[in-house]
Formats: structure tokens, C-alpha cells, sequence
């Protein structure tokens, strides 16, 4: 970490208390944020400001977690958590919009909703969050409070509950932005198609919609498997960008999550890498994320008709976030993103319904 220097504004007077802890306090900060003990560099730019009062222990972490060490060297404890936080840096690069649906976008125990929580950072004047009723969630996602509308900062949040799937009560062009986290993997790859389709309907002409889904390039590269049972497909970068281009959508930008570059060229996953390597990269094909492949894209074209809307069912749930249901449950309410896991079943598919 680097030296403190003039960045630290002065911080409110320390009690002697306080101060005879000030030892303490740089090596829990050090311990805590950076996983080892200050070194001499670090003792003498903090510790006499601690023991002073022009320095808060406050600070002292604000420097640690804003520093490239942090950032770049620290090992992240957890790859759950590491995704999340990830995925809340590419929330924040979505564009400003007024009129926003979020298709499964409920957090547990939080009224506002994912993407507000999550830091989406502009003023809209109406959000939409799009979900399956309580009862009809898997059971980690269920909750006794159904909220209607939420006042935020922001604007409001309003909740319908209803499958991703039907936008029928959402009239051609009426919506600025449509965000989709961790949805598509969950329904089979032709109800995918069905529900660009309607995202494309509701979007007016240069609407955005911003999507994020795991990469089965690394998916694969970690078990054989689909990282969570109730999957129906995961995509690669290729696979996916063919299918935005196909519902009528140009890439506008395209951000990978957490960095899986080294494990992808070493044939072997490697997840404490994986999480420590967090943020957003350019590389989208060599990302895991909990939001494995990114898209932001913009409403191009109208294309030819899709898969009926009215010939599935399905629900709007999406958590990659499930398979580690022992992270979310020993964190805080809301500090993940909580998703309703689960998938779209055509009439007259005889796949798993569970």
C-alpha cells in the first residue's frame, strides 16, 4: 500500500483510548484488507496519524481497499463473492437511462432491488423488476414480503410478478434500457430466443439492453457439468454474440469478469486466481464471471419472427449465485445478488422440470 502522504484529509479528534490502540488498529486494518502485517513503509505513513486524530481507522481502510495491492495482489476469499463484486462494477457502467425493466431482478430483503443496490448510479423516472411470485421460486428464493413499489433515491422501483418471458403488458418501444443478469442460461436455447425477441419489441429505437451470462468456455474448463442444475445452456462469447445479432442487437461493448486467462492456458481452474483476478476486462472470452460474459448492446434491427411467447413457460430467474448458497447465506440480506434459479420448459420438451 502506498504511503499516505497528503491524500488523508484530517479525521475527527482521538480519544487517548483510541489512540493507545493505534498499533491495533494498523495491524487489523493490514490484516483484514491486505492479508498481512504493515510493513515499515506503511507503520511510518499511518501509525502517528492514527495516534494523533488526522487519521480515522475509517481512513486507514478507505487508502487499503483503494490501493493497487488491494486491487491487483490481495487474493479475494471466496469466488462468490468476487463475482458479485464484479458484476456491481458493470451495473455501474450501464447508460443512463429513464424507463428501465429488470427481468429477475429481486434481492432478498432488500425493497430497492438488485440494480439499485447493486449501484446502477443515474435518476430514472420508472424501474421495472420482473419476477416469478414467491411460491413459485425455488425455495432459497422465496420470501414472505412481496413488495409493489419502492421509493428510492433514484426514482421508483415497481415489482410485477410474472414470467420473463411474457412482456405483453409492455407496449412496442416503450422502454430505455432492459437489464438481464443471469437470466438466459435458464431457459432452453430457443425460449432465449423468444425473450431477446420481446426485449427487442419493448426497447424503443436505440434502447440499451445490458446482459450478463457465465461462459462456458470456463464453465468447462471447471466441471463437465452446467456450474448450476437448474442451467439450461451456457454459452461461449461466440455463441453468444451470434444469438444478439440474430435477435436484431449490436454490440456496443463487451466486458469479461474476473480474469481466467492463466487457468484457461494451464488446462486447470483455478478459483482462488479466478477470484482474486476481479473487475472487468477486455478479454470477454477468457472471463469467468458470476456475470461471465458482459453485454451491453444496442437495439439494432428487426428481424424475422421468433418462437411464439405464448408456446413456453417459463420464469424469470437467474442466480449464479445458487451453487454457492452457503456464501449467501452467511452473508449479509441483499449482499448478493439474489437471483431465482430455474428454467423455461416448452410444452412439449421432456426435459427435467424440477
Amino acid at each position: 500500500m502506498a504511503p499516505r502522504g497528503s491524500r488523508i484529509r484530517p479525521g475527527a479528534a482521538r480519544t487517548g483510548e483510541i489512540a493507545a490502540l493505534s498499533q491495533d488498529v494498523l495491524d487489523l486494518v493490514y490484516e483484514l484488507i491486505l492479508g498481512r502485517e504493515p510493513d515499515g513503509a506503511g507503520t511510518a505513513s499511518f501509525l502517528e496519524g492514527l495516534r494523533n486524530g488526522t487519521l480515522t481507522p475509517q481512513e486507514l481502510a478507505a487508502v487499503a481497499i483503494a490501493s493497487g495491492e488491494w486491487w491487483s495482489v490481495t487474493p479475494f476469499p471466496g469466488l462468490g463473492p468476487s463475482l458479485h463484486f464484479s458484476r456491481m462494477m458493470f451495473v455501474r457502467s450501464l447508460p443512463p437511462a429513464k424507463r428501465i425493466l429488470d427481468l429477475g431482478g429481486t434481492s432478498l430483503g432488500n425493497a430497492t432491488g438488485a440494480l439499485v443496490l447493486m449501484g446502477y448510479p443515474y435518476p430514472f423516472d420508472d424501474l421495472v423488476v420482473i419476477d416469478l411470485p414467491s411460491e413459485e421460486r425455488n425455495e432459497l428464493y422465496r420470501e414472505a414480503a412481496a413488495p409493489e413499489v419502492t421509493q428510492t433515491a433514484l426514482g421508483p422501483v415497481r415489482y410485477r410478478y410474472h414470467s420473463m418471458v411474457d412482456l405483453s403488458d409492455y407496449a412496442d418501444g416503450s422502454v430505455d434500457l432492459v437489464y438481464s443478469g443471469q437470466s438466459i442460461e435458464h431457459v432452453p436455447v430457443d425460449v432465449g430466443d423468444t425473450v431477446l425477441s420481446e426485449v427487442r419489441r419493448v426497447l424503443r429505437p436505440g434502447g440499451y439492453l445490458g446482459l450478463d451470462t457465465p461462459n462456458a468456455r470456463v464453465t468447462r474448463l471447471q466441471q463437465d457439468e452446467f456450474i448450476d442444475p437448474d442451467h439450461e445452456h451456457e454459452y461461449t462469447d461466440a455463441e453468444m454474440r451470434a444469438k444478439l445479432m440474430a435477435a436484431g442487437f449490436e454490440v456496443v461493448g463487451a466486458w469479461g469478469l474476473n480474469h481466467a486467462g492463466p487457468s484457461l492456458a494451464a488446462g486447470r481452474f483455478d478459483v482462488a486466481a479466478i477470484a482474486t483476478a476481479r473487475g472487468l476486462f477486455r478479454q470477454i472470452e477468457d472471463c469467468y464471471p458470476g456475470s461471465l460474459q458482459l453485454r451491453q448492446v444496442r437495439h439494432h434491427m428487426k428481424l424475422g419472427n421468433l418462437p411464439s411467447l405464448h408456446s413456453h413457460r417459463t420464469y424469470a430467474g437467474n442466480s449464479i449465485e445458487r451453487r454457492l448458497q452457503v456464501i449467501s447465506r452467511q452473508l449479509p440480506k441483499g449482499s448478493l445478488r439474489n437471483r431465482v434459479g430455474g428454467q423455461a420448459v416448452p410444452k412439449n420438451w421432456k426435459g427435467r422440470k424440477g
